[in-house]
């Protein structure tokens, strides 16, 4: 998986460029809850969400919330920031 196209896609307006890969990893496992991090990048690998649901136990419902949670924080300003290389 291509973490800087996963959150490229989820992100409506973005200014600067992302950080490396391995940066963004580490901004992410720091920001999201590790359920967050675990179904951000389990859906954007391409398993559904059924799959990512019985993989850690939890209901369908429960990782879509969590999935639109983390998209969701993609979006704040001071996470963007901590994205974006200066």
């Amino acid at each position: 998986m291509n973490l800087t196209d996963a959150v490229l896609k989820h992100i409506d307006k973005l200014v600067g460029t992302l950080k490396d890969e391995k940066d963004l990893k580490e901004v992410l496992k720091r920001k999201f809850t590790k359920k967050e991090y675990k179904v951000f990048t389990s859906i954007e690998d391409g398993l559904s969400i059924s799959e990512v649901a019985q993989k850690l136990k939890e209901d369908d419902d429960r990782i879509e919330e969590l999935y639109k949670k983390a998209c969701k924080k993609l979006n704040q300003e001071l996470f963007k920031k901590e994205l974006v290389d200066l």
